[in-house]
């Protein structure tokens, strides 16, 4: 059965029910709460996703509860937002009345220099206010992650999160209040249809579900699909690339499930980083520890799993991570499926295994046994919200005389696409797992990579970083004492 179709983007700012009839695909909502609603407290800085200048909250109805996360406007498109509940810097004390809490602990404790950043601060700190009211030093580093100050004042920011709950007044927080007003509010604007706004070189589509997102896709192929926006922004506002027609999947909630079944973890290709960090770091805490750099909270809260994947970029930290636990990925054209290796989706650079018409539906990840070696490494230049250089998994199973039965490593960043150290593996199948033959099988590395260099590194720093995460990986788990990062709080 055909879903109904709406020509109407629905969704509620502040306190007000917004209708949209016409809106381009390409829109931000950074642009439009500045030059259409006049509301200027949320900033420019980067417009790629970096600074956090233009942090808003966005609300969502997760079954029965609420939930709200900081996001960057400057790259995060309208028609994301059916059904969502958008929260300016402005929301916080309105009509001239009192300032917030965070509002006031930010004042008070000279958090705020310039100004220009401020607006940013406020919103991710009050994102985190409501998960956790007293926080450690920890969850403030974390939540400000994505937010960056020029005029470095980030101790008097901290100091300013430590006060916000001593100046009480949880009862007349906005969010607080409006809570049960919002919930019935989204919930009626969710009626299930499919949204289909503008004509021609300017139209989006919002499905309604994930059959309803095989059939447009199927009539539409070429159409640019959208989950997080945390690199098509950037087509847009670096590239200024024409994403028409657009078709955003964000809202689909089929495919935002996760389920451990048997020892495999299914992941839809809607899941974001931050919905699916507390459950694989459970389960798999290599991955939790890299979904923890990946970005700032604002990019985690956005981008997702599958998107990562579909994008097939050779610095994507995802795919080798979960190439080296020998996952597999089902894609979906109309209502049929097929599911393929991981590592056999990326074919070359730019092009993936995918037809026309053809999306990620989800990831099967495979839990490692009990026995089994896992870690991950990413090498970046900074090493919180920074693009990777190169990035090594390594998956071995040894025997029980200590031999290497079975052993997976997967890079980025060393070739055109995410790729296996095939030769390497080899190298080091059926031998002792020890430091000369991990020694002996270094020059296998040439066989396997031939790196580029580019911003980000050099091919001679990539090749010997590359040879060194398995030198690392040996150390840590031979018993020997491996280099390992100390945290200021663990130092302390």
């Amino acid at each position: 059965m055909a879903a109904a179709i709406r020509n109407e983007l629905r969704f509620i700012l502040n306190d007000r029910d917004v209708v949209l009839t016409s809106v381009a695909p390409d829109m931000t909502l950074l642009d439009w709460l500045r030059l259409s609603r006049n509301l200027r407290g949320t900033k420019e800085g980067c417009a790629e996703g970096d600074c956090g200048a233009c942090t808003v909250l966005v609300g969502k109805r997760v079954g029965d509860e609420l939930v709200y996360e900081g996001v960057n406007a400057c790259i995060r498109f309208m028609g994301s937002l059916d059904c969502c509940h958008v929260v300016t810097v402005e929301h916080l004390a309105p009509n001239e009345g009192r300032l917030h809490p965070v509002q006031q602990a930010m004042v008070d404790f000279h958090g705020s220099q310039c100004g220009f950043c401020t607006p940013g601060f406020i919103m991710s700190l009050y994102g985190l206010w409501m998960k956790s009211p007293t926080p450690s030093d920890f969850e403030i580093e974390k939540a400000l992650q994505g937010n960056l100050c020029r005029c470095t004042g980030y101790e008097a920011i901290i100091r300013s999160a430590r006060a916000i709950s001593s100046y009480g007044r949880v009862a007349e927080d906005p969010l607080a209040k409006e809570r049960a007003s919002i919930v019935a509010r989204l919930a009626a604007l969710d009626d299930g249809a499919r949204v289909e706004i503008g004509e021609g070189g300017q139209r989006f589509v919002v499905p309604a579900s994930v059959d309803d997102l095989g059939a447009v896709l199927e009539a539409e192929p070429k159409a640019t699909v959208v989950a997080g926006s945390t690199d098509v922004g950037l087509w847009v506002t670096k590239m200024m690339r024409n994403i028409s027609p657009t078709v955003f999947i964000g809202g689909v909630k089929e495919l935002r499930s996760m389920c451990d079944e048997d020892g495999v973890i299914t992941i839809g290709a809607g899941v974001t980083y931050s919905e699916a960090f507390d459950f694989l770091s459970r389960r798999i805490p290599a991955l939790g520890a890299l979904i923890a750099r990946i970005g700032g909270e604002q990019v985690r809260n956005m981008g997702t799993i599958g998107g990562n994947i579909a994008n097939g970029s050779p610095i994507g930290d995802m795919p080798p991570a979960l190439i080296a636990l020998g996952s597999t990925l089902t894609l979906c054209k109309g209502t049929t499926r097929r599911t393929i290796p991981l590592e056999e989706f990326f074919i070359a650079y730019g092009k993936q295994d995918r037809q026309p018409g053809e999306f990620v539906e989800s990831v099967q990840v495979p839990v490692p046994a009990e026995g089994i070696r896992y870690a991950v490494h990413k090498i970046s230049k900074r090493r919180e919200e920074d693009i990777t250089a190169t990035l090594g998994a390594f998956h071995l199973e040894l025997a029980g005389d200590g031999t290497v039965a079975a052993i997976r490593i997967a890079y980025g960043g060393m070739a055109a696409t995410p790729k296996r150290a095939s030769a390497v593996e080899a190298a080091l199948t059926g031998k002792p797992w020890t430091e000369s033959t991990v020694e002996a099988a270094i020059p296998a590395y040439e066989q396997d990579f031939t790196p580029l260099t580019d911003m980000r590194a050099t091919a001679e720093y990539r090749m010997l970083a590359a040879k060194n995460l398995l030198r690392r990986f040996y150390l840590e788990t031979s018993g020997a004492e491996a280099p390992v990062l100390v945290s200021r709080y663990a130092a302390a």
